[in-house]
């Protein structure tokens, strides 16, 4: 039954939130699409409910030529404007509010053992492993091996984290992190 009313709650303030902010997503993709000369928005397959994979939308932060953040991109990225076509996900009913972020195949799908049950959650736009590590490319650019720190730490950190919230998960817990989310930004 909880699922029912997250559902629920999600499809509501994601339609609220896509009055809200229809006109910063339209402009800003019209700028993305200027900045990285090419169109301004992004698809990527990623991991979803159950380890099935589904194509999440971002506004575009790279130029296709150099492969190199955008002078804009770098700005969506901070300010995580670039999430905002996930609210098209939540609609869809792929994503939620609150869970997991989704990562891209060979992380989530291959977790074992109890660590398997976070796949039983919808992705999120935030959760508390989004808001610890809202700074993650800087810190991971800190590193000589980024993928491997992450591997080695960020990642594991990110599945106990996730872990403590397939346990705890409710309407409160979720507005809970909402709030906690947009007051960090």
């Amino acid at each position: 039954m909880q699922s029912y009313y997250k559902r629920i709650f999600d499809l509501i303030l994601a339609v609220l939130s896509l009055v809200l902010l229809s006109w910063i997503l339209v402009i800003c993709i019209l700028i993305a699409f200027i900045d990285t000369k090419s169109f301004g928005w992004f698809v990527q397959e990623r991991i979803g409910q159950f380890g099935k994979p589904f194509k999440i939308f971002k506004i575009k932060t790279m130029c296709d030529s150099t492969k190199k953040i955008s002078s804009f991109g770098r700005f969506l990225r901070k300010s995580k404007i670039d999430e905002l076509p996930q609210l098209l996900n939540i609609l869809l009913g792929q994503m939620s509010f609150v869970g997991p972020r989704p990562d891209i195949p060979g992380y989530y799908d291959l977790l074992e053992g109890e660590n398997r049950k976070i796949l039983e959650l919808k992705p999120g736009l935030t959760s508390e492993a989004s808001i610890k590590y809202a700074n993650e490319e800087e810190l991971l650019n800190q590193y000589e091996n980024p993928l491997e720190y992450n591997d080695a730490v960020i990642f594991p950190d990110k599945v106990k984290m996730n872990l403590e919230y397939y346990y705890k998960q409710s309407i409160l817990v979720d507005l809970q992190l909402i709030v906690k989310t947009i007051f960090r930004a």
